[in-house]
Formats: C-alpha cells, sequence, structure tokens
C-alpha cells in the first residue's frame, strides 16, 4: 500500500484511529505516550516506528496481531502514514513534549479535542475510603475552604440600630445632647446582637470508621483552628476531648497530638457509654445546651441500644439542633438498620452524608442553618 502523507502529528491520530475502527482499545493516554516516544527516537528508521507504537498502544497479547496488521496496512518500507480522515476539530491540545523546540517541531499541529480538568472537582465528589496519600494532603488544603459555624442566636448583649428600631440608648442620647447644649436633638437606639451557636462535635474514631476517620479529624481540626465556638470529642470505648490537641495551627502536629491523646483508636464502640459521660459531664451541664451537636457516626455500636437511646434523648433536650453525620449513608441501598443508628435516629434533626468534601459542605450549610 504506498501511502503519501509524512509522518507527523497526523500520522499519529491516523494510525490510532485505524487501530480502533479494527476493535483495539487506545486511551488517550496511550497516544500522547506514543507522541512522545516518536518525538523522542524519532521516525527515521521503521523499527523505531513499529516499537515505538508496540511499546505505547499494545496493552494486552491478544492486540499484538491487530497492531501488526495495521501497521502493515499503514505504513509501507517508509515511514510514511495514512492521511487523516476530515474531522471538525472542537479545540486543541498542547503537548509538552521533552526537547523543546526540535522534538515538538516532529509533530505537526494537530486538531485534537480540547478538555477542561479540575482535579478539586474530583476530589469534592470522591468518597474518603479510595483516597490515596497525596489526595489527603490535597483534601487538607480544600478543607480549609469549608467554614463550620453555628446558626445565630439572639445574644443578651445589644448593639448600635440603625434607624428608630429597639430600645432607646440613653447613656449614648446624654453625650450627644451635650453638644447641643443639653437639648436631646438625636435620638439612638439599641437592639439586641446575634452570635453564632457552639458547635459540638463528637467524632467516631473505632475501628469501623477508620477508612474515614483521617479525613474527619483533619476536618474537625480545621473548624478547631476557625476560632469559632467549637468543641472536639473522639468517640469509642471512651469519651476524649480533643479541642486542645487539635488547636494547634499546623495540621499534622494537631492530628498527631490527637492521635497521641486518644488510648482508643481504632478500637471498639460502645456510643451509649460515651455520649452519657459527654452529658454528664459536659453537655447537660452547658455545653451542649443551646448548641448545635454534631455526631459522626456509622453507627455500629457494640453497647446498649437501650442506653443509647436514652443519652440521645437526654442530648436532644438541651441542644438547640442534633445532626448525625454517617458516611454509610451515601451508598447505594443504605438503610439505618444497625442497632445503633437505629436507636438514635428518633432523637436526631437531621441525618446527612459525609464520605467526602462535598457531603462536608453540605454538612457546614446545615449547621449554620
Amino acid at each position: 500500500m504506498s501511502l503519501a502523507a509524512p509522518t507527523g502529528g497526523a500520522a499519529v491520530v491516523g494510525f490510532v484511529r485505524a487501530l480502533r475502527a479494527e476493535g483495539m482499545e487506545v486511551s488517550a493516554d496511550s497516544t500522547v505516550l506514543f507522541a512522545r516516544a516518536l518525538a523522542a527516537v524519532g521516525v527515521a528508521r521503521r523499527a523505531d516506528l513499529y516499537w515505538a507504537g508496540r511499546a505505547t498502544l499494545v496493552h494486552r497479547p491478544e492486540d499484538v496481531a491487530i497492531f501488526e496488521r495495521v501497521f502493515e496496512a499503514c505504513f509501507d518500507g517508509g515511514a510514511r502514514a495514512v492521511p487523516v480522515p476530515a474531522v471538525t476539530p472542537e479545540g486543541t491540545l498542547g503537548l509538552d513534549l521533552p526537547g523543546g523546540d526540535d522534538a515538538s517541531g516532529e509533530l505537526e499541529a494537530l486538531p485534537v479535542v480540547q478538555v477542561r480538568y479540575s482535579r478539586a472537582e474530583v476530589l469534592r465528589a470522591r468518597d474518603f475510603a479510595t483516597y490515596s496519600a497525596a489526595e489527603h494532603a490535597e483534601a487538607r488544603r480544600l478543607m480549609a475552604d469549608v467554614r463550620l459555624a453555628g446558626a445565630l442566636r439572639r445574644s443578651r448583649r445589644t448593639r448600635a440600630s440603625r434607624g428608630h428600631r429597639g430600645r432607646p440608648d440613653l447613656r449614648a442620647i446624654v453625650r450627644r445632647s451635650l453638644r447641643a447644649g443639653g437639648e436631646p436633638v438625636r435620638r439612638s437606639f439599641r437592639r439586641p446582637a446575634t452570635t453564632p451557636r457552639r458547635v459540638v462535635l463528637l467524632c467516631d474514631v473505632s475501628g469501623s470508621m477508620e477508612v474515614y476517620a483521617r479525613a474527619l479529624v483533619r476536618f474537625l481540626h480545621v473548624a478547631v483552628v476557625a476560632r469559632g465556638r467549637v468543641e472536639a470529642f473522639a468517640l469509642g470505648t471512651r469519651l476524649t476531648r480533643i479541642t486542645r490537641e487539635l488547636s494547634s495551627r499546623d495540621p499534622d502536629v494537631a492530628v498527631a497530638a490527637a492521635a497521641r491523646r486518644v488510648v482508643d483508636w481504632s478500637g471498639g464502640t460502645r456510643l451509649g457509654d460515651a455520649l452519657r459521660a459527654f452529658n454528664d459531664e459536659w453537655g447537660v451541664r452547658g455545653m451542649a445546651r443551646g448548641a448545635v451537636v454534631v455526631v459522626v457516626s456509622d453507627g455500629w455500636d457494640r453497647g446498649d441500644p437501650e442506653l443509647l437511646a436514652a443519652q440521645m434523648a437526654r442530648l436532644a433536650r438541651v441542644a438547640h439542633r442534633v445532626v448525625w453525620v454517617n458516611p454509610l449513608k451515601a451508598s447505594e441501598g443504605y438503610e439505618p438498620l444497625a442497632a445503633g443508628m437505629a436507636a438514635a435516629l428518633p432523637y436526631v434533626d437531621e441525618f446527612v452524608e459525609g464520605h467526602s468534601l462535598a457531603s462536608l459542605e453540605v454538612l457546614a450549610e446545615v449547621v449554620a442553618r
């Protein structure tokens, strides 16, 4: 088969299209790798062209015969390829090839699809359980944009009011009247101020939550260092307050300190006992009163479900709202059938997911609602 088009960018596209037409699977990454291989070895020799394609495009033994057949059909004794069918380009893709201008000059400008890719958007929807170490580090940076603040409540303090609403501010009226010879020419008013409610985070760090605990504790750290009214506790076989440990600005130092503090990390779960300790020592005495309490757990509990239900009822009576975050809720066909989850759910105001960055953003909106 005698061919006339010189080997270049058009040849790469034409050859790959011919392979795909014969039923061979060739990814975009393999195509780019093939182009880079040609830029590195050149196209002067037929053997170099053959092995560049064989090494980068063939990934299965059954594809070898297809590759050789298409290669023989597309390239004759010289290194020349089939012309590319006319295609309306959708955009351009620039290849950063090794070797500078000389290497890239071997590939002609070719029309390919322009692709927009956002790693942040991909990570937002990914399940924490599937993250790699590098993705956990990237997610930690993205978590800094999530602001966790409680819903606003009416404060006992007052602030200056614009207009004629609120109670008269006698101190300001007298102070201003001194400038007008004692006559209260201008009146001032004050009205109640608003302040964010306290947020209490109770995070399950038992063995069943291990794949999510790493990311969720990072989220607790971001919430604590934001200097809001946030308290953090770890739930396992016992209750551990970790607010002080997470207050360090360095996330690695903070998480390491919290891990040392929590002696039952990746152990069992006794949610009822841990919640009773929280209610007795912290919650009912004042920390949970009027606060937004967020429980982060999958609901798997080795303790007594009746105890858990009783402690959730106590917590619901003093808290402004109780939010339960369950990473398993995002699973297809999930139902709260675990004994602990079923016992706690009647006393929960909001039941949300917590498996990804996007779900944590939804949680922040729920807490601030």
